[in-house]
């Protein structure tokens, strides 16, 4: 039962990973089934050799709200889980007593929202992915070394791919014969430019194609697109709640 209610709920939402379409005439159709990759290391002690040092992360363990400072108007309510059921994992970028500055979707990119330190449990991720959007190229680094390297393709002229520092939310199956391959990455981040008529939302993801010639090209509405080798195997390597930046 519950897993036909998740499944419901999936395919309900699926539309909300945007602009990633080539032509504004394609939809979504695909539900898809939430996937977590591995947990991030703890943060219990000092980075070792068996403890990777990484980017802090929090975990929401109780529902919790997002200010726009530390004590200061709430902008969203948070439970443990997002609309893709994966756990809540938010990239920490500073702390103001007991306060945390977090990257999540429900502020604009660029824009940082505040948490309360007791209601989540801090670990690290190891991995970070950075996008260089003039080579079309992911990588994924580790302790400043890169670990996996793979083309993409970005958004059009007319639907750039958003710059900034973003947060990997939920790794996503879909079902065969979606538009988005294998696997989808959603990312916190928020399309600005979404073309007219398009209903697919605004959300950005890193996800697979069915235009594999796409791959390397700017032709999509802003997401990122893969192989599905390549995001098979960055599904298996990075962790939710990492850092993606993106630069040009």
């Amino acid at each position: 039962m519950r897993r036909a209610v998740v499944s419901a709920l999936l395919a309900a939402l699926v539309p909300t990973l945007a602009a990633c379409g080539g032509d504004a005439e394609r939809r979504p159709t695909a539900p898809p089934a939430a996937r977590a990759p591995a947990p991030p290391t703890t943060l219990d002690t000092a980075p070792t050799a068996a403890r990777p040092a990484g980017d802090p992360v929090a975990r929401v363990v109780r529902p919790t709200t997002l200010h726009v400072r530390p004590a200061g108007r709430v902008v969203a309510r948070l439970t443990r889980r997002t609309e893709f059921g994966s756990s809540r994992h938010l990239p920490v970028v500073r702390r103001r007593g007991g306060w945390l500055a977090v990257v999540a979707t429900q502020r604009p990119n660029g824009r940082l929202g505040w948490i309360r330190a007791a209601d989540v449990r801090l670990s690290r991720a190891p991995h970070r992915a950075v996008v260089d959007l003039s080579k079309r190229e992911l990588r994924v680094l580790e302790s400043g070394r890169t670990v996996l390297r793979m083309r993409v393709g970005i958004g059009a002229p007319a639907t750039p791919t958003p710059t900034g520092r973003f947060a990997l939310t939920d790794a996503i199956v879909p079902t065969a014969g979606s538009p988005y391959g294998c696997c989808a990455l959603a990312l916190s981040g928020h399309q600005p430019n979404v073309p007219q008529g398009w209903a697919g939302g605004d959300r950005l993801a890193v996800h697979g194609t069915d235009e594999p010639s796409s791959i390397g090209r700017a032709a999509s509405h802003g997401c990122l697109r893969a192989s599905d080798r390549d995001l098979r195997r960055l599904m298996r390597v990075i962790e939710l709640g990492s850092l993606v930046v993106i630069r040009r």
